[in-house]
């Protein structure tokens, strides 16, 4: 497994932990609980973004945008399109 290096949340700067907060925001309540957690209970996909919290902001928000209930699709729609990319490229999340 390849690793990278991340700044837990306990060590980040104003910035990394706006841009964090922010993206987060974005996300379904059902989203709150990471998949696969880090040892501060932070999704890994996220924090391995840490090192650029501008790109991590982006990445993220992106998904959260896209999942937001005022679009015409529902939730199942969301899920299956997500299931579908995930499968598409291999992905466990």
């Amino acid at each position: 497994m390849t690793w990278i290096r991340t700044i837990p949340l306990s060590e980040a700067d104003e910035g990394l932990k706006k841009a964090m907060e922010e993206q987060r925001s974005l996300y379904p309540k059902e989203y709150a609980t990471p998949v696969h957690a880090t040892d501060e209970g932070g999704a890994q996909i996220v924090a391995s973004h840490t090192l650029i919290p501008q790109a991590l902001y982006h990445a993220f928000a992106t998904y959260g945008s896209l999942m937001s209930p005022d679009l015409p699709l529902g939730r199942r729609q969301h899920e299956m399109i997500a299931t579908m990319v995930s499968v598409t490229n291999r992905c466990v999340y």
